[in-house]
């Protein structure tokens, strides 16, 4: 058969890209004839992720609540792959940035709309029956949310208000890592003594924290914004863009989480601790914590009102 130009063209900017790394063109072409053609499902892995759901109760809705949180994951994960390609652009365009804060925005606003899933989707009198096969695990040992947060903001605002003022850009990390405000829902401060909830989490990433701590420590968004020319840095669709991604993070998913707790751990049944016996409610609630990636972007007022009426 005449190979065509198109063709012949083809091949030879594949032989040029596998000369280029010292491969053999021949080869690849050989294991080309060999290969099968892709389908949606292996390319996917169709099969194993949907082998991910097991549960520990015969309880139905308890299929609801690990597969929402799997999609939780997956969401935190394509935010961190979006963060991580912001953060390590050297100098990234006002263009680029605004796009990168706004998918990562668009992410949160799903998790954010998301929740009437698992508030409206689960009865409670099962929840109430399977919650308790599932302590001590909590939501709050997601470790790539924790990850999401190092890469956001500069660490003083991830600091607890109590100990803000102890704490400073030459504070070591580990140092930092004790005073972070999720401490608070696992730490006793008086004592020192920490629940097993937050012992395995940190067992489990401490590690982890700590190197991306110092990785993002100077190139979080916060401070690739602070690198932009002064144009860009008041550039009304990046601040926009900027504040939406501060809230949506900080207020409104935090909210969304918070009201679908209330309504299942504040059931018919009263009041009760969440599974991993966190003090969940100043954990969670932003009037309390008043978390905020971006303070230098809201006025005082905003600031004095944040988390409230919400």
């Amino acid at each position: 058969m005449d190979i065509t130009s198109p063709i012949a063209e083809k091949l030879d900017d594949l032989d040029k890209k596998f000369r280029a790394i010292n491969q053999k063109t021949e080869t690849h072409l050989e294991g080309l004839l060999w290969s099968k053609p892709i389908t949606y499902w292996d390319y996917i892995n169709t099969d194993a992720l949907l082998n991910l759901q097991i549960q520990r109760t015969t309880l139905p809705d308890e299929m609801v609540f690990i597969m929402y949180h799997q999609i939780n994951e997956l969401l935190f994960k394509m935010i961190l792959w979006e963060v991580e390609q912001l953060c390590h652009n050297a100098q990234p365009s006002t263009a680029f940035f605004t796009e990168k804060l706004m998918r990562i925005s668009r992410y949160f606003d799903m998790l954010t709309t998301s929740f009437t899933i698992m508030g409206d989707g689960m009865e409670v009198e099962q929840y109430m029956k399977f919650r308790n096969t599932l302590t001590p695990a909590s939501g709050f040992q997601s470790a790539q949310y924790r990850l999401i947060e190092f890469a956001s903001t500069d660490l003083i605002n991830l600091i607890d208000y109590r100990y803000r003022e102890t704490i400073d850009r030459n504070t070591p990390y580990e140092h930092a890592l004790e005073h972070l405000y999720w401490q608070a829902a696992g730490k006793d401060y008086k004592t020192g003594q920490k629940t097993y909830l937050l012992q395995e989490f940190e067992r489990k990433y401490k590690g982890e924290f700590l190197r991306y701590m110092e990785e993002y420590n100077t190139i979080n968004i916060w401070q690739k914004f602070l690198e932009l020319p002064e144009e860009s840095r008041e550039n009304p669709e990046l601040i926009k863009a900027m504040r939406h991604y501060d809230y949506t993070v900080n207020v409104t998913w935090v909210m969304g989480h918070y009201n679908t707790a209330i309504k299942y751990i504040e059931s018919q049944s009263g009041p009760q601790e969440a599974t991993g016996g966190s003090e969940w409610k100043k954990y969670m609630h932003p009037k309390y914590q008043r978390r905020i990636f971006f303070p230098e972007l809201w006025s005082a007022e905003e600031l004095r009102n944040w988390g409230e009426n919400v």
